[in-house]
């Protein structure tokens, strides 16, 4: 397969990890490890990369691609995107998952319908998802992944709507973030399905 015509992005490269070539990648699949399931990842300018080892380490994995054999092959990697075609990923799931890439882009609106940003990034710290959102007149703030947070969701239409009171955008009469409207952070968290997910 060549360089992907409709990517999807599997993971990114950071740094080496000791001197035969190995390096600690960030990998969006539901399971780490399952990155080296999905065949050839490729980079941005359509150079391949194949799995040869793949082990977890804490919040990443530990990797060795075929034909980098040392430090400063692997140091020249770090910060490299890694991509599939989306043909190569399953179509299963359920209503309210969602690949990152189809988040990230996405127009942030209102009730009204007014566009107050953009989707930059999906996060996952370990309490639930969260958007990464860029506002006109902030620099960016999380906003929970939820259904009171975020009640829709629409790819086709290039936006999600937001509840800004459930969103933690609305400030109270103390100035503190207004929490008593419906929003339950341990509510259940609407997805993403991370890019690949559990097969």
């Amino acid at each position: 397969m060549s360089k992907p015509q409709n990517p999807v992005q599997m993971a990114v490269i950071g740094a080496a990890h000791g001197i035969k070539g190995e390096l600690r990648v960030k990998s969006f699949t539901g399971d780490p490890l399952a990155l080296a399931d999905y065949g050839p990842l490729y980079a941005r300018d359509g150079r391949a990369f194949q799995i040869v080892d793949i082990r977890p380490a804490n919040t990443v994995v530990v990797v060795r691609f075929k034909g980098v054999s040392d430090r400063n092959a692997a140091e020249a990697l770090a910060g490299t995107e890694l991509f599939v075609d989306r043909s190569v990923l399953p179509d299963e799931g359920e209503e309210d998952e969602f690949y990152h890439a189809d988040l990230v882009g996405l127009e942030v609106k209102y009730d009204t319908g007014a566009v107050i940003g953009k989707v930059v990034a999906v996060h996952n710290f370990g309490g639930g998802d969260i958007l990464d959102v860029t506002l006109a007149e902030r620099k960016g703030v999380l906003i929970p992944f939820t259904q009171a947070a975020v009640p829709e969701v629409s790819i086709a239409g290039g936006f999600v709507r937001i509840d800004p009171a459930a969103a933690g955008l609305v400030e109270n009469e103390d100035g503190e973030p207004a929490g008593d409207d419906g929003f339950d952070p341990k509510g259940r968290p609407r997805g993403p399905r991370d890019a690949g997910g559990n097969r």
